[in-house]
């Protein structure tokens, strides 16, 4: 890549470049790209630009030209990246842009571009304080810090090894000396360098997370300091005995929480100032946070994050990011600090400065010129502003330098007619720039951000001005580019002559517009969204909806048809994977009315499933069939066996080869186009990435697509691209060159052959990294109309532009043609703007249509309501005019209620419906109902206990009252220990896990029985199928021999298990026997269980609990009886009000006098207090309002009065209802009497009347009697029973207030015990210790002696296996066997064997004396044999039999393993043996101790409890209970009375007559036991007998059928001989291998063989080029010569003389360094000499003419071929001299 800026600077540099490095040391161009030297580099030593920038990656033998893309301009600016804005003099700043530097020059707006010499990004820059230098720190593997310098931009040194991947920042100290710099993940190296000399000064690992910034103290050179993710650190270069070091120390943040700290700013002091998310400023001092700095009332310094960045004029400068610059006084931040109630200090500022709406500050630099006030702001929003801080009145506005786009470009696209092209972001604005002129033409922001452009074809525009836009609302935009004129922008016109006017705003989605399309030919406007919806609208001067369609995915991507296929149709590329084809809609077509979706529109769907997986196994298979193809020819060169071969080609067929995989989640689409009709290639992420998918649509397309599984026909690879695959690709116009936009930001271009849709010729790649490598996936790449430009967008935000012509070439064919802005269309000036969609949560167009249609059916419905409620109402009328008819009737006649009814249906239903409102209400409040509930209950509880209930009788002064109880909190359950140890628990399973790992091992000694070759320890390989066949059936038989087999074992091992031991005693028994021993004797001496406080605290714990329940309960009951009180009074009112109105009817002399009416008094009814009523609500509220207008404030004295005088006022309301009842009452009477009077005064009544009357009279009489008897006795009643439970209440207080004196007692006897809880609590530990030991001593010492009488066995079984060999041997030797010795010293032969050191540890040190010393005996042995006689048991002599030979030697290799078997075992046993006797001896100790520590716990409970015996205890008695007299007498001296409990004296003397009866029973026992001991010892006696009988007959019967003693067991689990088959396929595995590896250095032989043609042919190079410069030289001196002849002749012409002097000064000088490189030509010839090239003498030659100079681009290729030759042979040198 190159273009005109590059161009020039590369010219420069490597002019500057050859002159500084001539100017050096010679030898030092050898070494400018070498290993760093210890000798210091020249102050004037420079690299060379041209060598070390990256360059296009082309593949190799293709004719791609280097060049081929050439960069025109960059438009983006990566705002978003730290400190990415850097100024180097007062009119050039830096920032990093993807793959590349630029240098922008703020007057002119020129750029100039350096790439990264990795290719691998940019990591950070910096500055050098002189600005003569700048850094460039980069990405990638192993990357580097580049340092140029500054304005010649020649790279003035390389840092190398500072980091794993990238730097994330540099910075330099105050006098520039030292260069600081910190990488990323996953290293965090903090590094110091002495940049000048290329070294590592220091080192050291930051932190493990995102480092932001580092830099050096401006005060103290020795300290720096560096922040980040969550941390600050502190560092100090301190010096010690070994040298430098690097410590840091972490800052702390203490009670403030941690925040990502972006910068800092270090004070005079040292202290150091750091910005927070939150906007406030910390001050550390030291590691630690002495004050955090904010504003006044608790406000931040800044909204959103905060940095400090300068320090002047005594004010702290703060920037953040929200757009605003503040000056701190920083006398008074630096003496901050907190007061005793918060960490924060409130400060004000000093100067403040807002820079701009919606501006986002990240970073600061001054202007270059000294005092100066000027700053240079990075704005994260995409601008860089100029900013003035001197804080005056005639400092003008923040100036905006420069606008970019923000974040990454969702949408590009360019014109069809000019070279014009429009992005959008979504920052919310489209812009539009002249890639020609570079520059930007005009901009436009709307309300929501950009998400996909589109630029109408000529076909829909013919003046080319008409741009699509798609937003993240779903609103699509047709924006008209139009001009006041036609102009020509590279005439350099103001922005303002152009600009963007709304045209048409429409939404047709109701999520971000992704995709927008118009078809081929201009009729029709698609557009897609992640919401899964394609629209399609008529293209016109409006453009009017059609329809959409529903797809299964977020559209990702769509394109229509070309023109050569037949139909027009539409490919919707989703981004789950699916791809839709759908015809294209018919613009005529009858509309729908309900909606736009287009369900009749036919389609054809295509959902890709994975074949990587299959790619790749058809890969690994094609290459086994290459391999073995080739070994297969190379075998029937050998030799002709062709069995072999065959058993080879089937064993290597059954290989594991890769599985079939299939990702789930699918892998994303990200981009395709069409091939065919009805075919199209496809570009997928993740797994599927690396290929290029050709598909098709499948014939059967019923399915459904979600379930749909589609496969592609065909595939392309794509070279190193499975981590990078394809985002985007794009056509040039004559689709000969197709450009791939990769997601490391990358970008290809393939040549293709015309017409090659099937991408055949996709070979060939010209590869450049462009934007960043991590973060700028290349998403957007597009060509301009004339092919001349191809133009570039990424996720970094950048935007790049090439053209694919040289810069001057570029500049001939545009001398014509030029950007053109269309004019604006006739009358576009009359016409109104179009109205724009502004709010996001506006209707979309399907929402407004089914809305429109809501709207209609609501309206229609409305009106039927309306009608029916009509209806309705005048029925109303009618029934109404019915029911008043009705009532004018006579009752005869008049119908009833019920019969106006029409049917009681309509009442059910309106009933039901209400109830299901009603319960709908109740449970949407149901929650918050509970809860108010729960929290009203909880306090009426809390309240409620502690009230106390007084209940009246009615008839007598009698009362009684409830406890007074506290609120009882539950304490806390503390689970004492037990003292007693778990051990005998654990005895159990712990000798059952012996006994079975016993089992264990005695059968694996049974196992090494069986007869069969020893299997090695390796994975088994994969054999052949009949190899397998065989081994599996041998397998299956003696699998199921074995499982018979491992049966049996199982239930003899259980059996063995299950055996007692022969002490073994019944836990039982012992367990009576230890009470007995400890109970037996004086009753005073037996041992009282232990005590402690715990157990104390529990039982006092529980008595309280038993006293409050005895409390509770008679509450509940005193509750009760209050409540029927209640009951009572209410059922009394009842009678009374019965009983007036009988007394009515009564004459006043007959009038019994009414009992008086019990009441409820205050303290009965205490609770009441805490209820209150709505009316009560009211009256507080209304009291409370009154009380704020008369004393407008309120305190705590207040509220309580205002309770009193709520209380006050509502007794009153109730005395007043009370007398108007009253009032009523004797009103009511009065009324009465007189009207009883007025009748008997005025009525005269006859004699039946009055006859009526007196059985009227009699009757009320009556009732009036029966009604005053209920109440009598009612209210006796509640009197007796109150006073039954006042006798209880009273015989309960007698029981509590003994109770409570034994608390008393309890408690007393807790504390004592506290006294000794510390002695006892460690005796307790100890007393644990000793019983766990024990125990754990115990269980080992039993498994020891399991596992001895094992061993026992084991070596039993062993040398009964041996015996049996050699009985074996001799049974297969037979009779008068001649080579009978010769046999018995092959199987008698000691051979020494490799022993397996099972042994570890101290065991393996115990046993190595015991092995050295066996090993010494077994070779006497051998050494003795030897000398008798030479044995050669390899080779079987002739004339014996082969089977019984090889027999021999397999009997001889079982003898030996059963001896190292027996060896083995017995030194087991010794060591058990040992191992018993320790664990004997310190059983025996640890029992001692253990009854030491229980003697000592004896004598403290025997304290505990004398002192509990001495504490003084309540114990009321009655006389009868008193039976210590002395004559009659009760003495007045009680101390030596005993007091006993009676029924625990009945219990001892029941106890002698227990203990007789059981003493009897023992002794039966006993005699039943020793008669089954004689039993059970006379049958193991039958039973052994048996047993050798049966053995004896077994080995009779073998020695009958086999001739000797054999194993049975093993004979039966014999299986095949897997190892044999395994080591067969292991053969052939190892020839592949071998034959692959002699392929390998077969290549590389051919590969050295081609380098030393290489080097012999540089080597002829520099012969010819130095007998070329001899040639020169000879002329040159010649001319010398003759000039200094002819200018003796010339003598008189002064001012020619002096001309020739010059030039013979410039002939010497060109002479001497000509004679230097001929010197460095001779030293580079003798080292490749050393190679064994062939040199001529340089006098065999002829030297050719003086070659021209060369031109710039041919020097700096031959100079880059030149030096790479030179640093190979300064490599080899140097290794020759190493050597």
């Amino acid at each position: 890549m190159s273009d005109e800026n590059t161009v020039s600077v590369t010219e420069e540099a490597s002019e500057e470049n050859t002159e500084g490095c001539d100017s050096g040391d010679p030898e030092m161009q050898q070494e400018a790209g070498g290993e760093s030297e210890k000798q210091q580099l020249p102050a004037n030593f420079y690299y060379k630009y041209e060598e070390l920038h990256s360059k296009p990656s082309i593949t190799p033998e293709s004719e791609i030209p280097e060049h081929l893309l050439h960069l025109s301009h960059s438009f983006g600016y990566d705002s978003s990246r730290r400190s990415n804005l850097k100024l180097l003099d007062d009119r050039t700043l830096m920032f990093v842009a993807g793959n590349l530097l630029v240098l922008l020059d703020v007057f002119t707006e020129e750029q100039k571009y350096l790439r990264s010499f990795s290719g691998g990004g940019i990591g950070c820059i910096g500055v050098h304080p002189s600005r003569k230098y700048f850094v460039v720190a980069e990405k990638g593997n192993q990357p580097n810090i580049i340092v140029y310098e500054y304005p010649s931009l020649r790279p003035y040194r390389i840092l190398r090894g500072g980091t794993e991947l990238e730097y994330s920042f540099v910075d330099f100290n105050h006098d520039g000396s030292l260069l600081a710099s910190v990488g990323g993940s996953p290293d965090y190296m903090l590094t110091l360098w002495e940049w000048k000399q290329e070294e590592v000064m220091l080192s050291c690992k930051a932190v493990s997370q995102d480092v932001y910034r580092v830099g050096f103290s401006s005060y103290n050179p020795g300290l720096l300091t560096s922040s980040g993710s969550a941390h600050i650190k502190f560092w100090k270069i301190t010096t010690t005995f070994t040298g430098l070091k690097l410590q840091g120390v972490m800052g702390h943040f203490g009670k403030t929480v941690a925040t990502d700290i972006e910068g800092f700013m270090e004070l005079p002091d040292g202290k150091v100032v750091s910005g927070t998310d939150w906007g406030n400023l910390l001050l550390w001092d030291g590691n630690t946070i002495k004050v955090e700095i904010c504003c006044k009332d608790g406000r931040s310094c800044h909204t959103g994050s905060v940095q400090p960045f300068a320090l002047e004029d005594g004010q702290l400068m703060t920037f953040g990011s929200d757009g605003v610059i503040r000056g701190w006084d920083f006398e008074e931040i630096n003496s901050a600090d907190s007061n005793s109630v918060s960490s924060r200090m409130e400060v004000e500022p000093t100067n403040e400065m807002v820079v701009g709406h919606n501006v986002c500050l990240s970073s600061m630099i001054r202007s270059s010129t000294t005092d100066s006030f000027v700053w240079f702001a990075q704005d994260s929003s995409g601008a860089i502003w100029k900013l003035d801080l001197s804080f005056t009145n005639t400092s003008p506005d923040p100036e905006c330098l420069f606008s970019f786009h923000s974040g990454s470009i969702q949408g590009l696209d360019v014109s069809k007619k000019s070279h014009l092209m429009a992005t959008t972001t979504l920052d919310r604005s489209v812009r539009v720039f002249d890639f020609v002129s570079k520059r930007e033409v005009t901009s436009s922001r709307f309300n929501q951000g950009g998400t996909a452009l589109r630029w109408a074809p000529p076909l829909v525009n013919q003046t080319g001005g008409l741009l699509a836009a798609g937003f993240e609302d779903g609103v699509v935009r047709l924006l008209e580019l139009c001009a006041a004129q036609r102009l020509h922008i590279s005439d350099r016109n103001p922005e303002g002559d152009s600009k963007l006017r709304l045209k048409q705003a429409f939404k047709p989605h109701n999520a971000p517009v992704t995709a927008i399309a118009y078809e081929r030919n201009g009729e029709i406007l698609a557009t897609g969204s992640s919401d899964s919806t394609v629209f399609f609208f008529t293209v016109g001067i409006t453009y009017n909806p059609i329809g959409f369609i529903h797809v299964p995915g977020p559209v990702q991507a769509m394109e229509w048809s070309p023109h050569s296929h037949s139909e027009n149709r539409l490919l919707v590329l989703c981004q789950s994977g699916h791809v839709v084809e759908v015809h294209s809609p018919d613009p005529d077509a009858q509309k729908p009315t309900k909606t736009f979706q287009l369900v009749d529109l036919p389609r054809r769907s295509f959902r890709f499933k994975s074949i990587k997986s299959r790619i790749k196994r058809d890969e690994e298979i094609a290459r086994r069939q290459a391999v073995k193809k080739k070994q297969r020819e190379e075998r029937l060169e050998e030799s002709k066996q062709q069995e072999a071969e065959q058993e080879e080609e089937e064993e290597e067929e059954e290989e594991e080869l890769p599985p079939i995989y299939i990702p789930d989640p699918p892998s994303p689409l990200y981009c395709g186009f069409y091939s065919q009709p009805g075919q199209f290639w496809l570009s997928m992420g993740g797994y599927d990435s690396g290929y290029l998918y050709h598909c098709k649509f499948s014939e059967n397309q019923d399915e459904d697509p979600n379930q749909q599984q589609d496969e592609p026909f065909d595939f392309l690879s794509v070279h190193n691209a499975d981590d990078d695959p394809i985002h985007c690709v794009t056509f040039s116009s004559n689709r000969q060159l197709l450009l791939c936009g990769m997601h490391s930001g990358s970008i290809r271009v393939y040549p293709l052959q015309p017409g090659d849709l099937s991408l055949s010729s996709m070979d060939a790649c010209w590869a450049l990294n462009i934007h960043d490598n991590h973060y700028g996936h290349l998403r957007h790449l597009r060509c301009s109309h004339d092919d001349l430009f191809v133009l570039t967008a990424g996720d970094d935000g950048n935007i790049f532009s090439f053209s694919l012509l040289p810069p001057e070439e570029l500049q001939r064919n545009l001398q014509r043609k030029t950007a053109k802005v269309p004019s604006p269309r006739v009358g576009v000036e009359n016409e109104t703007l179009a109205p724009d969609i502004e709010d996001p949560a506006a209707y979309s167009i399907e929402t407004v249509k089914q809305k429109l249609e809501n709207d209609r059916l609501r309206r229609e419905a409305e009106l039927k309501v309306a009608e029916k409620q009509r209806k309705f109402a005048e029925l109303q009328k009618k029934f109404v005019q019915v029911v008043e008819d009705n009532q004018n009737l006579p009752e005869h006649v008049r119908l009833k209620p019920e019969e106006l009814q029409l049917d009681q249906r309509f009442y059910e239903q309106a009933e039901k419906l209400k109830t299901q409102q009603v319960m709908e209400v109740r449970k949407q409040f149901s929650w918050e109902q509970e809860r108010c509930s729960i929290a009203l209950r909880k306090l009426q509880n809390w309240f409620r206990e502690s009230l106390q209930v007084t209940v009246v009788a009615i008839q007598s002064d009698h009362r009684i009252s409830t406890y007074r109880l506290p609120t009882f909190t539950k304490p806390l359950s503390h689970q004492s220990s037990s003292h007693r140890p778990h051990g005998d628990r654990d005895a159990a399973p712990q000798r059952r896990k012996s006994r079975a790992q016993s089992a264990k091992d005695g059968s694996r000694i049974e196992d090494q029985e069986v007869i069969r070759p020893p299997v090695a320890g390796t994975a088994r390989m994969k054999l052949g199928d009949r190899q397998e066949e065989r081994l599996r059936k041998a397998a299956e038989k003696a699998e199921l021999a074995r499982a018979r087999i491992e049966k049996k074992k199982q239930e003899w091992d259980q059996i063995y298990a299950e055996k007692p031991d022969e002490d073994y005693e019944d836990p039982h028994d012992v367990q009576a026997i230890r009470e007995a021993q400890e109970n037996i004797g004086d009753v005073m001496v037996v041992k009282q269980p232990r005590i402690n406080a715990m157990k104390k605290k529990e039982e006092l714990v529980a008595l309280d609990e038993n006293i409050r329940e005895k409390q509770l309960e008679m509450n509940r009951r005193i509750v009760a009886l209050r409540d029927s009180k209640v009951l009572l009074v209410s059922r009394l009112e009842v009678q009374m009000q019965q009983l007036q109105k009988v007394q009515q009817h009564l004459k006043v002399h007959l009038h019994r006098p009414p009992p008086i009416l019990p009441t409820l008094s205050p303290e009965e009814t205490p609770e009441e207090k805490l209820q209150c009523s709505r009316a009560m609500l009211e009256k507080y509220r209304m009291l409370k309002e009154q009380r704020f207008e008369s004393l407008k404030q309120e305190d705590q004295d207040g509220a309580v009065s205002l309770l009193e005088q709520l209380e006050k006022e509502m007794k009153e309301d109730e005395v007043e209802e009370k007398e108007t009842e009253e009032e009523e009452n004797m009103s009511l009477s009065a009324s009465s009497e007189t009207t009883e009077e007025e009748e008997a005064v005025n009525e005269d009544l006859s004699e039946l009347e009055e006859d009526l009357q007196k059985e009227e009279e009699i009757r009320l009489l009556h009732k009036q009697n029966s009604l005053l008897e209920q109440m009598e006795s009612s209210v006796c009643e509640f009197d007796s029973d109150l006073l039954l439970l006042r006798r209880q209440k009273q015989r309960l207080d007698c029981r509590l207030k003994l109770a409570d004196l034994r608390l008393l007692t309890l408690f007393q006897e807790m504390m004592l015990l506290k006294q000794f809880d510390k002695r006892d609590g460690s005796l307790q530990e100890k007393l644990n210790g000793y019983m766990k030991e024990e125990n754990s001593v115990t269980s080992k010492l039993q498994q020891c002696n399991k596992q001895l009488e094992e061993k026992k066995r084991d070596i039993l079984k062993l040398q009964e296996r041996e015996k049996s060999l050699t009985a074996a041997f001799q049974a297969s030797l037979g009779e008068n066997n001649k080579f009978e010795e010769f046999l018995t010293k092959v199987f008698k032969k000691k051979v020494k064997r490799v022993k397996k050191n099972e042994q570890t540890g101290s065991e393996e040190v115990e046993d190595s004396d015991e092995d050295s010393d066996e090993d010494d005996d077994w070779d006497d042995d051998y050494d003795s044999d030897t000398e008798e006689a030479a044995l050669d048991d390899r080779v079987c002599p002739a004339g014996c039999e082969p089977e019984l030979f090889e027999n021999t030697l397999q009997l001889r290799e079982r003898r030996l393993d059963v001896e190292e078997l027996l060896v083995e075992e017995k030194k087991m046993a010794e060591a058990l043996k040992r191992e018993h006797d320790t664990l004997v001896k310190k059983e025996k100790s640890v029992k001692s101790s253990r009854t030491a520590v229980e003697d000592d716990l004896e004598l403290i409970n025997r304290e505990k409890l004398q002192k509990m015996n001495e504490l003084d205890v309540v114990v009321p008695l009655r006389l009868h209970q008193i039976e210590f007299v002395t004559k009659a007498w009760i003495p007045s001296d009680l101390s030596e009375a005993l007091v006993l409990d009676k029924a625990e004296l009945n219990r001892l003397q029941e106890r002698i007559q227990e203990l007789q009866a059981d003493k009897i029973h023992q002794k039966d026992l006993y005699r039943q036991a020793c008669q089954q001991q004689a039993k059970l010892i006379h049958d193991h006696k039958d039973m052994a007998a048996k047993i050798q009988v049966l053995e004896k007959q077994c080995n009779e019967l073998m020695m009958t059928k086999f001739g000797k003693l054999v194993d049975l067991e093993a004979l039966q689990m014999l299986s095949g001989n897997r190892r044999l088959e395994e080591l067969k396929h292991e053969k052939l595995l190892k020839e592949a291998e071998y034959a692959k590896e002699i392929q390998q250095w077969d290549v590389k032989v051919e590969e050295a063989r081609q380098n030393l043609m290489e080097v012999t042919r540089c080597n002829t190079e520099q012969l010819q080029r130095v007998t070329s410069l001899f040639e020169q030289k000879k002329e040159l001196e010649l001319k010398l010569n003759a000039r200094q002849k002819k200018m003796g002749k010339q003598q008189f012409q002064n001012h020619k003389r002096h001309g020739d002097q010059e030039d013979i000064r410039r002939l010497q000088e060109l002479v001497k360094t000509q004679s230097q490189q001929a010197q460095a030509l001779r030293r580079e010839i003798s080292l490749l000499s050393c190679k064994g090239g062939h040199v001529l003498p340089p006098d065999q030659t002829r030297l050719p003419p003086l070659a021209p100079l060369p031109t710039p681009m041919s020097s700096i290729h031959t100079g880059k071929q030149g030096a790479h030759r030179r640093l190979k042979a300064q490599h080899s040198a140097s290794r020759q001299g190493a050597n």
